[in-house]
This record gives C-alpha cells, structure tokens and sequence, in this order.
C-alpha cells in the first residue's frame, strides 16, 4: 500500500515539473549544446550547408582578438558603474521608499518609471538629449554660457561609453531599489527598536544591522551585476551601435555581428560559450566569497 501511495507522489511531482522541465530544456539546455556544438566548426548559417569541423580553432581566434578584449573593457566599466554609482543609489532610494515619508507609493513609481519604458525608448530619449547640435544638455550648456563643455559625447572613445553607463543606471536604478527594499523589509523593525534603546544614531544601525542583514540581497545583487555586465548589447546597440569603429563595443554586440553581419556563426557560438563560462566562474567566486564572510559570523 506504501509502495503504491508513494508510486502516485512520484507520478503527480513528475506531472507537475514535466511542463517546467520541456521548458528548460527546449529554450536553456538545448541552445546551449547547440552553441556548445556550433563553436567547433565552421558555419555560414545557410541552411542546408555543411558543418566544417575546426576544433578549437574559433575559441583560439576569439580569446586573441584584440577586438574581443576591448569589449571586455567596456564590460568592466559596467561593472565599475553598476558599484560604484548603481548600488549606492539604488539602495538609498530603497531606504528612502520603506521610510515613513510621506508620498513613498509615487516614489517608487516614479523611480521605477525607467523600467517600464524599455531599454530603447530609454536609448532613443538619451541620445536625442545627448546630440550636441539640438540637444538638451548642449542647449542648457549653451544657456550657462559653457559652449566649450559641447561636444558630440556619443562619439568620442571612452566618454560614449561612460555616458552609456550612466544612462544604463539610471534606468535601472528603479529595478535594484526594489531588489534591495526587499531585503530591508525582511528585517524585523524590533532590531531597530533595540538599537534606538541602546542610543545607536541613525548610521550605526544601518552600519551593524541593516548591512550585515542584507548580505544576500548584496550578494543577489552582485551577481546580477556582473553577469549583466558581461551580456549587455541593447543599450549600447541603441546608443552608438559599438562605434565609433569598436571602441564602445561589448561582447554581445561582437557575439551579433560575427553572426548576423560576417555570417561566422560558429565563432559568434564560440563567444558565447565563453561568456557563458565567464559568467559561472564569476557567480561561483561571488557565491564563495559571501559564503566565507558568512561563516566569519
């Protein structure tokens, strides 16, 4: 009777995951091995052609592209940007909206405003504003009576990609306040209650109760941060589509144009995979590091 009641659990957990799991496998494992396949040969990406086995040969071209590695460039400026400038004020907007200020409900819709437009409604706004001939900056710089300041800031190497970056945390500033008022609301307020009790200020209960609470939100974080980082294309197709040349380019926007531009799909796969790995390895060292500074504790 046992054997038979548990032959049923197993029957209906399996009903219940089976949809889940044809999921995953159709739209995550699948194109992975396809990719993982791809990387080692040679494809034009016409239908019908021949696979040339390559070996490792399109990993080989990628990791010595010097292309490659400045587009890795720019991803640490992602990263720079998603630390230095996105996570401070993210956090801070979450503490201001789980606040007892007043009007917080509009806050949060204002500052979440961003996300809902799109990635390329937010770059067209963004580079109608940046455009030095009529654009809104260049006009209120114009106004101050700063004209020397006017330049064509999408154009120059390294200045279109800090623009880029900023524009990038700004939009979704509103998306990590949510991700980190999530975590201030999980912590329970009589922690706060005793700290005011014991004559702790306003910044030694965030210093010993709100940050240490809120390691797996940073960790969460952290990890998005990279990973994002390492897979951005929209924002920066939209904005300067990689140029001028490639010096604004991202890995993403290479794994595009090797593909759908000089039709090599195979090394386009083989960039893929890489960044894939990237991202793993970098998941894992964040995993490991937060874990170490949890059993510190």
């Amino acid at each position: 009777m046992k054997g038979k009641t548990k032959k049923k659990e197993y029957i209906i957990a399996i009903t219940f995951l089976a949809p889940a799991l044809i999921l995953l496998f159709c739209f995550i494992i699948y194109p992975v091995m396809d990719a993982a396949f791809l990387s080692l040969h040679s494809w034009k990406g016409m239908y019908g052609q021949p696979k040339k086995w390559v070996g490792l040969d399109n990993f080989i071209k990628a990791l010595t592209s010097g292309k490659f590695w400045n587009a890795m460039l720019n991803c640490v400026w992602f990263m720079l940007g998603s630390f230095v400038v996105l996570m401070p004020i993210a956090f801070g907007l979450a503490m201001l909206i789980t606040s007892k200020l007043k009007f917080t409900r509009i806050m949060k819709t204002a500052y979440f405003m961003p996300v809902m437009l799109g990635t390329t409604a937010v770059a067209l706004m963004w580079t109608n504003i940046l455009n030095p001939g009529w654009g809104a900056l260049a006009q209120f710089l114009r106004f101050l009576g700063l004209d020397g300041l006017v330049t064509d800031w999408l154009s120059k190497p390294v200045l279109n990609v800090i623009c880029v970056v900023l524009v990038n945390e700004w939009m979704f500033a509103g998306y990590n306040m949510l991700i980190f008022a999530a975590g201030l609301v999980s912590i329970p307020h009589s922690l706060y209650e005793a700290a005011f009790i014991d004559g702790c200020g306003g910044w030694q209960r965030v210093r010993y109760i709100t940050l240490p609470l809120m390691k797996n939100t940073f960790k969460i974080f952290s990890i998005l941060a990279f990973t994002g980082s390492l897979k951005v294309f929209d924002i920066v197709w939209a904005m300067t589509r990689g140029g001028p040349g490639d010096v604004s380019s991202t890995p993403g926007i290479i794994l595009y144009t090797e593909a759908f531009q000089y039709k090599l799909f195979g090394r386009s796969s083989a960039y893929s995979i890489i960044l894939l790995v990237f991202g793993i390895v970098i998941s894992l060292v964040v995993n490991r590091i937060f874990r170490q500074d949890e059993e510190m504790y």
